[in-house]
Order: C-alpha cells, then sequence, then structure tokens
C-alpha cells in the first residue's frame, strides 16, 4: 500500500477500534482522551502475524478493530489492512504486540 492508503487504514481502525473500547469500558477510554489520545504505529511482517494479534487480543478481551478493505484503490476485494488495539491498560496491549517494532 501506498503511504496515504496506510495512513487511511491505520486511522479508520484507530476510530473503530476507539469506539468498541468506548463502549467495552468507557473509564480505559476516557483515561486514553485525559492523557492525550495516544497512538503507537507498529508493524507486522506478514498477515498471519496479523491475524495472530487479533486473535490473542478476542482471546484476552482486550478491544480492537480489523479493517477489511473494499478492493476499490491499492488491494484486492476483502483484504484485511489494518489492525488497532485498544484503548485499554498498556499492560495488557504489551503481552499482545511489545515484539512488534514501530513502522
Amino acid at each position: 500500500m501506498g503511504k496515504g492508503k496506510l495512513v487511511a487504514q491505520g486511522s479508520h481502525a484507530s476510530l473503530q477500534a476507539a469506539e468498541i473500547a468506548m463502549k467495552k469500558d468507557p473509564k480505559s477510554y476516557s483515561t486514553w482522551q485525559d492523557l492525550g489520545t495516544k497512538k503507537i504505529v507498529l508493524k507486522v511482517n506478514s498477515l498471519s502475524e496479523l491475524l495472530e494479534i487479533q486473535k490473542q487480543c478476542g482471546i484476552l478481551s482486550i478491544p480492537g478493530a480489523l479493517i477489511i478493505d473494499a478492493g476499490h484503490t491499492q488491494v484486492e476485494p476483502n483484504t484485511p489492512t489494518a489492525f488497532a488495539v485498544g484503548p485499554y491498560p498498556s499492560s495488557l496491549i504489551d503481552r499482545v504486540v511489545s515484539h512488534l517494532k514501530l513502522l
């Protein structure tokens, strides 16, 4: 994906994950807002790694959002393009993503 597409997909994921977290854990969401809505962008090496992170978040009940692209521009239809985690306590998120590197 090009840089613009990458940013757009991450933005979609971030917004959707925040909406999910707001419903699931309003206190964590509120704390996240009060502290400046921090976001960290990480990279995975493969689709399988992305889906494994989604799976682990589900197992640990950590809110997250997987974005599936419609395929109108740069990727094939139904391609998973981004996954956002949280907002949620960092100690729990780190259990799933601490091995990833910054994008």
